[in-house]
């Protein structure tokens, strides 16, 4: 009889494998867990089952799981031993990075399950490219009068391969942002990668910590961990990769999981989204300046670049502020369509000339190939910009100039053919997918048309374990004052969680100026890498916690977390992308804004309680709640089971 070893249980192939991993499973939940300390929970047992039918018939799955149900444990089990069986990686896409490494730190449920089940799980992190160190970034920031000497401390500590050029070295990956907890975001945004970057032309890109920690995580066998910001931009650039030779940014997979599912759109979008700077494409464009080409093939490159910068203007001068938002919404006027409008045509008349010239080959064919593909993106940008209706557009501004950044509206069609056309099991956890007790919306917006669903609720006794409190506060004095008292309370070991960047700020510079705040350790996001900082608040009680994007995932069980509050509701910004949304439908406050708020707001609370053992208070600072009954009532109505919302404690 022949085995599968590397499966956590004897299988013969002759066998049904769900059969065996169905008693397995069993083992594990009923025997093995609790014998480890673990609690046996229905809940979780149910999930377990219910998971196993997306494996079998190999659909889309939307498993909806209270806090506390164990769904990571659950889904990791079923990835691994189906990874090992159809011998690819199962690809596991949380919400963001900080998610990611929450779910392999020492500790965490791979470490977990690793020690418990005596096995040696090969899980290895795909992080974006944004969370590593760009070489040329670096140099040229190093180049500056006046830079930051802690340059030259990176500079110095990279590995010895990057410069030299000895033959037989050994390669390892580098650079990843984790290895720079020091650096501000402010700090790490002067050298980390960014999508403005041409690592095709780049002569470091074969030393690159990026590049070499792609070949790292591709030689994974179980699992594969990485952001749904990266899944989504493998998805979008799998064509364009193959065609230019290179390898897809991630392997085929055996299974995809989506874990806090309910935010896939918005990294799909996010991917889909196209960017054109006026400095970027003139850099390109000149690079064909250097070669002996036609005179009038030089005219139009030049006639290009002067339009290209004419348009940055007229994009910079039909533009406003956003409050709350670093996105300016653009004025769509007739002089913005018709300069857009001739920028395309433009485009598309140089690259016709391009043809031509490729054939005189007097232009390098591998860098001729990069400038049509740049060239070929911004023509598909523009014209989706200019059917305004197809896309959603707004302008951003930096030292570098005007950005203008094009979203396509609907990415349901192009989810629908990329990725979920696959014969693969799909599985979508979060403790919120649905909406009214129905996961069509969810569906609708990604394009997936059947699918198998469940709902388990949470196991904890909140009635028991949580006080919520909603304060009258009409000024932020009065939430300074509140908060004050609340910290007193739980002596630290609280977690803020505003809805921007402004509003942390703003609290920031209140809380630097008021003495009374001196006596906790208060960490930022922003201030250093973000899991360093969720690592100092686990590791160092009466630590606060002040973050804008750890409404959801964050799990901090035990005595540090016993106070979070919520300094306003977490409505969607004014930015472009709400707004958009919000002139497409008739009732834009209860269809767009409320269901955002309380989505967000359900997982916010859900921070505080992650064991039965957990206790404390939740406070909601927002004015709101009691100048509008219709929205008192809404809130209440999403509150986890047996909680009151208090005005007074």
């Amino acid at each position: 009889m022949k085995t599968n070893n590397q499966l956590p249980f004897a299988y013969d192939r002759s066998q049904p494998f769900f059969e065996r991993l169905n008693e397995w499973v069993g083992d594990v939940f009923y025997d093995i867990l609790p014998e480890a300390g673990l609690e046996l929970r229905d809940e979780q047992v149910y999930m377990a089952f219910q998971v196993e039918k997306a494996f079998i018939d190999k659909k889309i799955m939307f498993a909806e799981a209270g806090v506390g149900t164990g769904k990571t444990i659950v889904y990791l089990l079923y990835a691994l031993c189906y990874a090992r069986y159809m011998r690819k990686p199962a690809i596991i896409a949380c919400a963001d990075e900080s998610l990611i490494e929450q779910l392999v730190k020492k500790g965490g449920d791979i470490d977990k399950l690793s020690k418990i089940l005596g096995l040696n799980i090969d899980a290895r992190l795909a992080k974006s490219k944004e969370q590593y160190l760009c070489l040329q970034k670096l140099d040229q920031e190093r180049a500056k009068d006046d830079y930051d000497e802690l340059y030259d401390e990176i500079h110095v500590e990279l590995p010895s391969f990057v410069h030299a050029n000895e033959t037989l070295q050994s390669f390892h990956h580098y650079g990843d942002r984790k290895e720079y907890p020091h650096l501000t975001n402010e700090e790490w945004n002067k050298v980390g990668w960014d999508s403005f970057q041409d690592c095709f032309v780049c002569d470091k890109r074969h030393r690159c910590g990026q590049t070499l920690s792609r070949e790292h995580y591709r030689k994974s066998t179980d699992l594969l961990i990485c952001s749904h910001d990266f899944y989504m931009e493998h998805v979008w650039t799998y064509d364009s990769r193959i065609r230019e030779g290179q390898l897809p940014l991630l392997p085929e997979a055996s299974t995809v999981i989506f874990d806090e599912g309910h935010l896939l759109e918005v990294a799909a979008q996010k991917a889909l989204t196209y960017k054109m700077r006026h400095d970027v494409m003139e850099e390109l464009l000149t690079r064909l300046l250097e070669n002996d080409v036609r005179e009038e093939f030089a005219v139009l490159v030049d006639e290009l670049i002067s339009q290209s910068l004419h348009f940055s203007y007229v994009l910079r001068d039909h533009s406003k502020k956003v409050e709350g938002s670093n996105r300016k919404e653009l004025v769509f006027t007739s002089e913005v369509l018709e300069e857009a409008t001739r920028m395309t045509q433009l485009i598309a008349k140089l690259e016709d000339e391009i043809v031509f010239e490729s054939e005189m080959y007097t232009i390098d064919q591998y860098q001729l190939k990069i400038v049509e593909e740049h060239l070929d993106m911004i023509h598909h940008a523009l014209k989706i910009f200019v059917g305004v209706d197809n896309a959603i557009s707004w302008v951003e501004e930096s030292e570098f100039g005007i950005t203008l950044v094009i979203m396509p509206r609907l990415v349901e069609e192009v989810l629908k053919e990329k990725v979920f056309s696959k014969k693969l099991p799909f599985l979508f956890t979060s403790a919120t997918l649905s909406t009214n007790e129905s996961f069509d919306y969810l569906a609708n917006s990604l394009g997936i048309e059947e699918y198998a669903s469940f709902s388990v609720e949470s196991p904890f006794d909140y009635r028991e374990q949580m006080e919520l409190f909603a304060p009258v506060v009409h000024k932020i004095e009065e939430k300074i004052e509140h908060t004050k008292w609340l910290l007193e309370e739980t002596n630290g070991r609280a977690l803020l969680l505003f809805t921007s960047e402004e509003e942390l700020l703003q609290f920031k510079d209140l809380v630097h100026n008021d003495s009374d705040f001196s006596k906790w350790n208060i960490l930022f996001e922003g201030d250093q890498e973000i899991s360093q900082l969720i690592s100092i608040f686990q590791e160092q009680i009466e630590t606060v916690l002040c973050a804008v994007s750890l409404w959801e995932g964050l799990d901090i069980p035990g005595e540090s977390l016993a106070n979070v509050i919520i300094w306003s509701l977490p409505f969607p910004p004014n930015d472009p992308v709400f707004e958009a949304k919000r002139k497409a439908s008739d009732h834009s406050f209860d269809s767009v804004d409320i269901p955002h708020m309380l989505l967000r707001l359900r997982q916010g609370i859900g921070r505080l309680i992650r064991t039965h053992e957990d206790k404390g208070i939740v406070t909601i600072f927002d004015q709101q709640l009691y100048d509008n009954s219709d929205l008192l009532s809404r809130v209440k109505e999403v509150l986890p089971a047996g909680v009151e919302l208090k005005a007074k404690r």
